[in-house]
């Protein structure tokens, strides 16, 4: 593996690292340098099924496998993979996009140094251990803290008032490691976002080479947005946590189905800030370039068009050239597909189709809570009774 000091001179970029990154290539459990999955795997199984022996040895297994805490197995199970697999699609893509933006100009020779910089402070800070220990650290804290914030669901929290009733090994293996543990890399993510974030906060304050007639429609960084769409692992992690809560408090609460909107509307606001909000780092650079291209293009094109009309409607009309076939039709047309782009540019690394992607990646783990009012037989029944007819 290189070191800080090479990763900052060749201009490469990760933002994988620390000391649990370390472990997992020192125990084999992370593949080709990126593949960080089968360490997430490991994590979530080993906890879960410690947690499933502890309840069995117990006799408290039907309580753990009951429905009012599945969260406890979709943190383990579900999201604990999903952060690994997230960082594992994420980071080739993160390295992608800064190779691209040096070798297409859009960082030009003069800003590359301060880049070099700016990769070299960034890797230094994703593999620090102070990092993580400060994670470990708020992790601790916010499991100490908890049962006094009213956390949604009921496997979120430990209550203190069940240790008059006898708290089990499984119980407390789930919530003094478990969700301690799980609470640690969800921290170590917050830092991350908050690494990239400030990578792109740094990288907007370059004097970037961008251009507004560039196909992408944001004068060169389109892949950035390209990027962004790898965040969606992590959003189903996040939608997923939030809709097992709430599968918790149907079960065990005078919670209504109801309830799933204003989540949501939450979920959704949370994941633009975290995952389209850095995304606006760019807006004032990219607004002044297209005010620029627009200024720049319409001169050019009102010259254009003054000499196209002379030439051919003017005083010069019968210079006896022939109007099939002249190039100058063609440029003129070229000339002004080029001034839609600059119109139609976007201020914001951001489209539709982004948009649309994380938005369907935060919906989907709220889908299975519909079967709390539409129960699956009554969903099939009726089913089968469209498609007869009936």
């Amino acid at each position: 593996m290189r070191t800080m000091e090479e990763t900052g001179r060749s201009g490469s970029f990760s933002l994988l690292g620390g000391p649990l990154y370390r472990l997992g290539r020192r125990l084999g459990l992370v593949r080709g340098g990126t593949n960080t999955v089968p360490l997430g795997l490991a994590l979530g199984a080993l906890l879960w099924t410690v947690l499933v022996v502890l309840a069995f040895a117990g006799g408290v297994a039907q309580q753990v496998f009951s429905l009012s805490v599945i969260g406890a197995h979709v943190r383990l199970l579900v999201v604990i993979p999903l952060f690994f697999l997230c960082e594992s699609l994420l980071d080739p893509r993160v390295t992608t996009f800064v190779g691209t933006i040096v070798r297409s100009g859009v960082v030009p020779e003069n800003a590359l140094p301060a880049l070099r910089s700016e990769i070299a402070r960034t890797t230094r800070r994703k593999d620090s251990w102070l990092a993580e220990a400060v994670c470990l650290v708020a992790a601790v804290a916010l499991s100490l803290s908890a049962p006094h914030l009213h956390l949604s669901g009921t496997s979120a929290a430990f209550d203190p008032s069940r240790a008059a009733a006898g708290v089990t090994a499984a119980g407390l293996w789930y919530w003094v490691v478990c969700l301690t543990f799980f609470r640690f890399l969800m921290f170590r993510w917050l830092w991350r976002l908050g690494l990239w974030s400030y990578f792109l906060f740094r990288m907007a304050k370059l004097d970037l080479h961008l251009v507004p007639t560039h196909p992408d429609g944001v004068a060169g960084l389109g892949y950035l947005e390209v990027v962004h769409t790898y965040f969606a692992p992590l959003v189903v992690a996040i939608s997923a946590i939030q809709a097992a809560a709430l599968a918790e408090q149907f079960t065990s609460g005078p919670v209504t189905i109801e309830a799933i909107y204003p989540v949501l509307a939450v979920v959704l606001l949370v994941d633009a800030v975290l995952f389209l909000g850095p995304l606006l780092l760019f807006a004032a650079k990219l607004a002044a370039c297209r005010a620029k291209g627009l200024s720049d293009y319409m001169e050019l094109a009102a010259s254009y068009v003054s000499g196209f009309d002379r030439k051919w409607l003017g005083a010069a009309a019968g210079s006896g050239e022939p109007l099939l076939g002249t190039p100058d039709l063609q440029s003129l047309a070229d000339l002004s597909n080029s001034v839609g782009i600059v119109r139609n540019m976007r201020t914001a690394p951001v489209s539709a189709r982004l948009l649309a992607h994380l938005g369907i990646a935060a919906s989907l783990p709220m889908l299975p809570l519909l079967l709390f009012k539409y129960p699956i037989a009554e969903l099939a029944e009726k089913l089968l009774a469209r498609l007869a007819g009936l």
